[in-house]
């Protein structure tokens, strides 16, 4: 596999410095990316480099991921507008351990191959190095007119906000380019890889190697991945969609996905599965062909949700969308467990009831009129079910006057209304 057309026919190259594929194609290439380390979890913004590492390791080369430990001390003043919270070496620690489970759902850590992945921290070799030496021994070989020129730099400095910048963040590409150098003296590493956002740092990494060895070495970049509207990638109401279940749901990252707008999900394939191409190819056409049934997305959400959990997961996933869209079974629903059932019916109106009430056996319709105001009045409440309206935990109710006590609940402490075909309501019992 070549790893320059593959990510050319994915539209994952947004600039590649002369010679890079040269270099790929002469020898196996060590390339790394860098990962900021200031959650202890990935989002999905970090998966097309992830993905670069993936598909450098499937054509036979060595991917190194960096995880800023130092720089994440610091932060990036690429597309940023302000200085990030700065983190203490026990946090950092616990989140390059985290990431690193993470990673290994990608990359081949274990392997005896000589292209096996390996993870790296660089406060492992800043940590020891004093500032009278760093000024003396990197500082020197890079003017401040080059720093300066930075896109990074000069978005900052001329930002409408005023807020300026700090030494420490002016810093930064300095400390990325030590990095690159570390790393190419060390572990003969000469590709670095990164958002299109990162140009700037990368390339001052490869002048350093220049300027301080006389060596060459290579930089490549994806585009920043942007919605068809023009929205900002990974983002939804509630903030970014995280590779961590305890920050989204299996469910929810498989929503996600199979949300996305059909243009999106014609680009997003390519970027975030392995599919091949002329399977995508199929795919996009069979898609054309019948737009409603969202083929494309439905494929889209499977990879990547089986990549990040497990198909187990993504069963499940699918399993959980069937009971709000389609016409799943009691069964079904009874199978869910409570993370995901709240993560179903989140947004839908929900109730409050006290458990005692069940514990004596309660009339269907006093408890959906009196305890939970699903119904306005006992009158509408008997006509719909008398029509075959209401359901409870997807079971027909076929008599308002039916007495429901705690064995109804799932999960011990919830209760499935659902009206006419649409709506629904959750009663949770405390």
């Amino acid at each position: 596999m070549n790893f320059i057309e593959e990510l050319q026919w994915r539209g994952m190259i947004h600039t590649m410095m002369p010679g890079t594929g040269e270099q790929l194609a002469k020898e196996m290439t060590s390339a790394y990316v860098g990962i900021d380390p200031t959650a202890d979890s990935l989002h999905i913004g970090h998966l097309v480099s992830v993905m670069m590492l993936k598909h450098f390791q499937r054509a036979g080369h060595k991917p190194i991921a960096l995880v800023g430990g130092a720089t994440g001390m610091i932060g990036d003043p690429s597309g940023k507008s302000a200085e990030r919270n700065l983190l203490d070496e026990a946090a950092l620690r616990h989140n390059q351990d985290c990431i690193q489970a993470q990673l290994e759902k990608f990359l081949d850590f274990t392997s005896d191959k000589p292209n096996a992945a390996e993870m790296v921290n660089n406060y492992d070799w800043m940590k020891g190095y004093s500032f009278l030496n760093f000024i003396r021994d990197i500082g020197k070989h890079i003017t401040v007119n080059y720093m300066m020129a930075k896109e990074s730099v000069k978005k900052r400095l001329s930002s409408e906000s005023n807020v300026g910048m700090s030494f420490t963040e002016f810093s930064y590409q300095l400390l990325q380019g030590f990095d690159f150098l570390h790393l190419y003296q060390e572990k003969g590493c000469k590709l670095q890889m990164g958002g299109s956002d990162q140009w700037g740092n990368i390339t001052t990494g490869t002048e350093l190697i220049r300027r301080k060895t006389g060596g060459e070495a290579f930089a490549l970049v994806c585009p920043l991945i942007t919605k068809a509207d023009g929205g900002k990638f990974g983002k939804t109401e509630s903030g970014n969609v995280w590779l961590d279940r305890r920050y989204t749901s299996p469910y929810k990252f498989y929503q996600f996905w199979l949300n996305v707008s059909d243009a999106d999900a014609e680009k997003y394939i390519k970027i975030f599965t392995a599919i091949g191409q002329e399977e995508i190819g199929a795919l996009v056409t069979e898609h054309t062909l019948a737009p409603h049934l969202r083929i494309l997305q439905k494929r889209l959400a499977q990879e990547v949700t089986v990549m990040v959990h497990s198909e187990a997961d993504y069963q499940a996933a699918v399993e959980a969308s069937g009971i709000l869209f389609g016409n799943a079974t009691s069964e079904a629903l009874k199978k869910l467990d409570e993370e995901t059932l709240l993560a179903v019916f989140d947004g839908v109106p929900q109730f409050q009831i006290s458990k005692e009430i069940l514990q004596g056996g309660v009339k269907a319709i006093d408890l959906l009129t009196e305890n939970a105001a699903v119904f306005p009045s006992k009158g509408e409440m008997r006509k719909l079910v008398q029509s075959g309206g209401v359901s409870l935990n997807k079971e027909k109710l076929e008599n308002q006057d039916e007495i429901l006590d705690s064995t109804i609940l799932l999960n011990n402490k919830y209760l499935l209304v659902q009206k006419g075909k649409k709506n629904y309501y959750l009663l949770t019992a405390e």
